[in-house]
């Protein structure tokens, strides 16, 4: 491998993967924010063109045929060929992309409805792809790992107390961003399980010609998905959408910045299960969140 070593580019990747997510959150409340925030009926459109940013950028990588996004490895970047895929792959692939399109909706809903509280209701994620995994993948997790997810039950249950006017402490949330992070959690701990099982079927890894790509399709497929339900759920106010894209700074920035860096972030965070597992992801995708609230 040309450049630094990959223990070394691993960490960079877990470094960028928690960079590029806080900026992702930045951008993301912009967006949301100049659509109306949670009550402004566009939410599920914001999700879903930050999709389209990634299907964009997904298209503009075949084209050009370069993924720079090992540089943040300080390695030299790969080539990237339009994956051969046969329907058969795709069907394969669908499901990964359905769980990507539904963590991500869900997620901008939650962080939508309360920032702070749904990065803590978010950071429950490895409790729920810890029991996805013994549940429908017969995967437990060690017993290292079983002590680990105690300590982030505790964690979200105590960053969940509110203190009161009378000096009392007593659980405040916000309910749509519990019940939105909760969904978003479970989709993201099957898409986590369903990736690298996609990721043992045979031939498939030439077939897609590197992880980039089979991010990249899971991406494109995940925006495919989102669109009906878009239309479906908000369609009535897609050309207040057009008009305000047309107008507001704020919602041109926020689209073009959460989209790019929802990407971004993401495909290192699908570098990273390569070399660790789904759980092990989890945990950090948890450790990443706490930065992010600190």
């Amino acid at each position: 491998m040309a450049g630094a070593p990959d223990s070394v580019a691993l960490l960079l990747f877990f470094v960028f993967w928690y960079v590029g997510n806080a900026c992702y959150n930045q951008y993301n409340t912009m967006a949301l924010t100049a659509v109306g925030g949670k009550y402004g009926g566009l939410t599920m459109t914001v999700s879903t063109m930050q999709l389209g940013v990634c299907t964009l950028y997904a298209l503009l990588l075949w084209i050009i045929r370069i993924n720079p996004i090992k540089i943040c490895g300080l390695q030299l970047p790969d080539k990237m060929t339009f994956p051969k895929l046969s329907m058969s792959d795709l069907m394969l692939t669908a499901p990964v992309g359905f769980c990507s399109a539904a963590a991500h909706s869900a997620g901008v809903f939650c962080l939508g409805a309360d920032p702070l509280f749904g990065q803590i209701v978010k950071a429950g994620e490895p409790v729920m792809s810890a029991a996805v995994n013994t549940v429908f993948y017969k995967k437990p997790p060690s017993m290292a790992k079983v002590v680990c997810l105690l300590f982030i039950v505790a964690g979200v249950a105590f960053a969940s107390l509110k203190k009161g006017d009378d000096g009392a402490y007593a659980l405040k949330f916000d309910e749509r961003a519990l019940l939105f992070g909760m969904i978003g959690n479970t989709f993201a701990a099957f898409k986590g399980s369903e990736n690298a099982k996609l990721m043992k079927t045979a031939g498939i890894k030439e077939r897609f010609a590197g992880v980039a790509n089979q991010f990249a399709v899971t991406e494109v497929l995940a925006f495919l998905i989102s669109l009906p339900v878009m239309f479906a759920v908000e369609g009535a106010k897609f050309g207040e959408f057009c008009e305000l894209l047309k107008t507001s700074k704020e919602l041109q920035l926020g689209l073009a910045v959460s989209g790019l860096s929802f990407y971004l972030y993401n495909e290192l965070a699908t570098m990273t299960i390569k070399h660790t597992g789904a759980v092990t992801s989890s945990v950090a995708n948890t450790a990443k969140r706490v930065i992010v609230m600190v």
